[in-house]
């Protein structure tokens, strides 16, 4: 990447280019206001140096730098000035520059300022490189029905810049699915900015959003400003408070804000993602909710299912963390013996994906270090009967007769296996020990052929 020498003194900006150039760096001038943003439009360069008195110039120094941190804000600006004070270097460092340097400047003093920006640069794009690497995560792994349906649904929205919902209980992997969009779409390279609706504080939600200006500390971005370019992604959408709906559906409109405090308009580009947990039109009908918000970004409606619709991912999601905890904590490797595997898929997970993570997690910190993963580790095992206990019965089913609690007991464990394997059942008939057409049979019997735990029908199981 390229250093931009902004200067109207044709020498100077020629000297330091050809200082900076002996040094190894690709640079590019310009001479006014005009040059230097038609330079940042071909290719936004990784540091500028800035003359704050430019004439013929439809901009000043400052207001050129008011305007790079407005829509590229990663750029660092080292400001020079012939004409330099404090009160011109507090000025501009309250804009957002990175350095002030006064001419007439000692070469050795340019060349650290420089060293010192252009690292604050590197690292800045390798963070956001990393972060956009670090979406490699166990929610986009399935090969279930029902992540296979929402991950052909992710799929067709990525290249586009449509507005997507996504709706599902909470811990299902909503952000991730977020982060799969951003990821495969053509602003992969351009920011992430995640917007927590529920953590921000109602009366700061608007300064978090659209930034603030003060006297004493000059221009402060807020999350909207930072995600230009990007993806904004609106996290349980419902928790934003009414009056901050209004302004958000002004924006989405008009691509354009005001920060608090400030008079200026900050124009932005941004796709928007958001999620919810909750009914919206159920919020819409208490009062708790704009309609016009609600069809700003409902344009295209994605479910993420919950963890007990895709039981049949339950393993490999499971192998998934304990390679991830073994790499990022150095816990034990361990495998996960078949018991294990099976108790894990028939858990209830009222937390969907983040409570199998923690679930993994506390096993590997508290188990063995070595062998594998037995089911009477897991939080859902039962304390096994002593042989000569026998088994426990509870209550309800020890006051039954002996055929009734046979039907309750072969209902409970059947419909259990059905939603075990996604509703395959060829899979489940294969596992329980039955013939398909003996398992149907069964199920007749049992009452359970109309529906299933998981809620969808029985003709529309796979054999």
């Amino acid at each position: 990447m390229s250093i931009l020498i902004v200067d109207d003194e044709q020498d100077i900006r020629e000297l330091v280019g050809d200082i900076l150039r002996d040094e190894g760096y690709a640079v590019r001038l310009a001479a006014n206001s005009d040059d230097c943003l038609a330079a940042i439009n071909v290719e936004q360069p990784a540091l500028m140096i800035l003359d704050i008195w430019l004439k013929d110039s439809r901009m000043d120094g400052i207001d050129i730098l008011k305007t790079v941190k407005r829509d590229n804000p990663d750029i660092p600006v080292v400001i020079i000035s012939g004409h330099g004070n404090i009160e011109i270097a507090v000025a501009a460092i309250k804009q957002g520059a990175y350095d002030f340097i006064e001419k007439p400047f000692n070469i050795d003093q340019l060349m650290v300022v420089v060293a010192r920006a252009m690292e604050t640069s590197r690292l800045r794009r390798e963070n956001q490189d990393l972060r956009r690497r670090d979406v490699a995560s166990a929610e986009m792994l399935g090969a279930s029905v029902a992540f296979k349906a929402m991950k052909a649904n992710l799929d067709k929205v990525t290249k586009s810049n449509g507005r997507v919902m996504l709706t599902g209980e909470p811990g299902s992997g909503k952000e991730m699915a977020a982060r799969y969009i951003h990821t495969n779409s053509n602003r992969a390279s351009a920011p992430f900015v995640i917007v927590s609706s529920a953590s921000i504080e109602p009366e700061r939600m608007e300064e978090v959003l659209f930034g603030r200006e003060t006297s004493e500390r000059g221009v402060e971005p807020g999350l909207l400003e930072q995600a230009h370019g990007g993806v904004i992604y609106f996290d349980e959408v419902a928790d934003m408070p009414l009056g901050t709906q209004g302004k958000i559906l002004r924006v989405l409109t008009e691509q354009q804000f005001t920060r608090a405090g400030g008079s200026d308009r900050v124009r932005v580009d941004l796709r928007v993602i958001s999620s919810t947990c909750r009914d919206l039109r159920a919020e819409i009908g208490m009062g708790r909710f704009r309609q016009e918000l609600y069809d700003r970004l409902n344009v295209v409606p994605i479910p993420v299912p919950s963890l007990s619709e895709r039981r049949e991912d339950i393993p490999d999601l499971a192998r998934h963390y304990i390679d991830w905890f073994q790499k990022t904590q150095g816990l034990p490797a361990r495998p996960l013996s078949p018991d294990a595997e099976s108790l894990l898929q028939t858990m209830s997970w009222p937390g969907n994906i983040r409570q199998l993570r923690n679930v993994i997690e506390r096993v590997l910190i508290l188990g063995d270090s070595t062998g594998a993963i037995e089911a009477a580790e897991l939080p859902g095992a039962e304390p096994k009967a002593d042989a000569e206990a026998g088994v426990m019965l509870s209550g309800s089913i020890a006051a039954l007769p002996l055929r009734e609690a046979r039907e309750l007991f072969e209902r409970e464990y059947l419909v259990t296996q059905i939603n075990r394997f996604g509703g395959n059942i060829s899979r489940t008939a294969s596992f329980v020990g039955m013939e398909r057409s003996a398992l149907h049979r069964k199920l007749k019997s049992l009452g359970v052929v109309g529906t299933s735990r998981g809620g969808r029908g029985f003709t529309d199981f796979e054999e």
